[in-house]
């Protein structure tokens, strides 16, 4: 397999990488009136500008080349008809068949999925008309009033993002919790107000093995027993989303509670899938469905649109452009939308646990920079905690703005305030300021030279950080779908550009394994593994201390 480095749409990229380091986006602007036109995208859920990035029309058509060169449009193919792309666990990559609206067969292993999802999206129909009417009962006869979703990584973080960004569109008949945090801390605070009676659980694992999330469901056991004085209540008050259902029965979930989720489904591209049940208990199901129609809106678009009118390629062309090549190493997203303040750390976990890797297909070391780490804020937040940083620090970090023209909470004057603040930061990053402009403001002000002497080198902003712009009407479940499919399918591109597999997370998975011998040293007397000096010394100072105290 040809090394990506070795492509001639690499090296072309590589040289010209180094004339555009010496470029300001200043002055593209000046040169080009129509750049705006040129290095935008509309579609019917949202508008992409990434003119504030460093590139030309000719950095555009290099980066399109190395896509096609990579194959990109073959590899989607791949991905779209259920090839076993995941390479390292031989395994098809279908989050995309979970809203596949049009619902053609596709066949897994001479096995409709399409047929599958369906069936699945029916039981999940009943199940949240069952429990949002009023018609699921407790073990003492109550209606279920409080849902607590334990699970962590993607099957907590996904539903919990949607949910706090369409909390507007819940009827508040149901009230979602989430414990992701082994730290019991968490789940005292969840449960400590509730009434066991009218609590219904959801444990969402795929393996229905997960440390964390057994942790949480053993102790959320342990509260509704304490109440109910009766282990057959847990079959009234759980229910799971598993891939492994004799653990499930095993644990007390009863059959007909237990939610399919399939080994071609990634635990980060899990929302659309049965671990979505929070979103459909809060919202409804007909509000979960649009949030699947936005994601096959973008779906389509993402397997339809030519390369250089593709809005997820172009966003993972740049990503490569502005780390791998022009050295960026971190990027921001930055939501200008209350609602969606959760989305920096979903994006954070979808990209960085996708692409965070740094050998290729076939398991020889990158040699260039892979993806970039991502990290965010609310933007009025972020505006007066790291900002400084983005302006004036000689690390330069590429940035998502992601805004909305229209509030979900319109009060008067403030969104007109949050949106002056969005347009002007991603100018300010872009034209930033000079000296001469510096000092000629100072002196403006009636400042004296002495003065300006000394502060003028402060104030100055060289400008030129990239930045892309996203702007959607309204933050709805079809749109909020739509932004989060757009980034799913970027990361996928990022991937094949980069040539790492984009779908496994082995770096997550020897932590695990490791915190499972030490924690039976940190239970057991005497026991104790092979560790370096300062694990050792560590486990040992916690030993002591807890003895000590007990």
């Amino acid at each position: 397999m040809t090394a990506r480095t070795s492509l001639a749409s690499w090296q072309a990229l590589s040289d010209h990488a180094g004339q555009m380091k010496q470029a300001h986006m200043n002055d593209l602007f000046n040169q080009d009136k129509q750049r705006f036109n040129k290095f935008s995208l509309q579609l019917p859920a949202l508008l992409l500008d990434y003119s504030k990035n460093l590139v030309t029309e000719h950095t555009m058509e290099k980066l399109f080349a190395l896509a096609r060169d990579c194959d990109v449009s073959g590899w989607r193919e791949k991905m779209f008809t259920g090839e076993a792309i995941n390479r390292t666990e031989n395994r098809a990559v279908l989050h995309t068949a979970l809203r596949n609206r049009n619902l053609d067969p596709l066949y897994v292993d001479g096995e409709n999925i399409s047929a599958q999802v369906e069936q699945t999206l029916g039981k999940i129909k009943t199940f949240t008309e069952k429990v949002r009417q009023g018609h699921w009962l407790g073990y003492s006869g109550k209606r279920i009033t409080d849902v607590v979703n334990i699970g962590v990584g993607g099957s907590n973080l996904g539903p919990q993002t949607v949910t706090e960004a369409l909390k507007q569109y819940s009827d508040n008949s149901i009230k979602v919790h989430y414990v992701s945090n082994v730290d019991g801390a968490q789940i005292a605070e969840v449960l400590r107000p509730l009434n066991p009676e009218k609590v219904l659980f959801i444990v969402s694992s795929k393996t229905f093995t997960t440390t964390e999330t057994m942790t949480n469901a053993t102790t959320a056991v342990k509260w509704l027993v304490s109440s109910s004085f009766d282990e057959r209540a847990i079959a009234k008050h759980f229910v799971a989303v598993t891939a492994n259902k004799s653990n499930a029965r095993e644990f007390g979930i009863a059959q007909e509670n237990i939610f399919d989720i399939w080994d071609w489904v990634g635990g980060r591209f899990s929302l659309w899938s049965a671990i979505g049940l929070p979103v459909a208990l809060d919202l409804g199901f007909d509000k979960f469905l649009e949030l699947l129609e936005g994601a096959y809106d973008m779906d389509n678009h993402f397997r339809q649109a030519p390369l250089a009118e593709n809005a997820p390629v172009i966003l993972a062309l740049l990503s490569v452009w502005n780390c791998t090549f022009l050295g960026a190493q971190s990027q921001a997203i930055l939501p200008y939308d209350q609602s969606l303040h959760m989305l920096s750390a979903y994006l954070q976990q979808a990209e960085m646990e996708s692409n965070g890797k740094s050998v290729t297909w076939n398991g020889e070391p990158v040699d260039y920079a892979t993806v970039p780490s991502i990290w965010g804020e609310l933007g009025i937040n972020g505006q007066h905690a790291f900002y400084q940083y983005l302006h004036q620090s000689n690390n330069v970090v590429p940035a998502d703005f992601i805004g909305s023209v229209e509030s979900v909470t319109p009060v008067k004057g403030h969104h007109e305030t949050l949106m002056a603040n969005f347009f002007a930061q991603t100018q300010a990053l872009m034209c930033g300021v000079d000296e001469a402009q510096v000092r000629a403001d100072l002196k403006a002000s009636g400042r004296q030279s002495d003065y300006i002497d000394k502060v003028a080198p402060h104030k100055v902003h060289k400008g030129n950080r990239p930045t892309n712009t996203i702007l959607m009407k309204r933050i709805t479940p079809k749109t909020l779908g739509s932004l989060i499919a757009l980034y799913e399918h970027k990361i996928f591109v990022q991937g094949i550009i980069l040539q790492i597999c984009s779908f496994d997370q082995w770096g997550v998975e020897l932590g695990k394994g490791l915190a499972n011998k030490i924690q039976q040293e940190l239970t057991e007397d005497g026991l104790k593994g092979d560790h370096d000096s300062s694990t050792a010394e560590l486990i040992s100072f916690y030993k002591n201390i807890k003895a000590a105290s007990s």
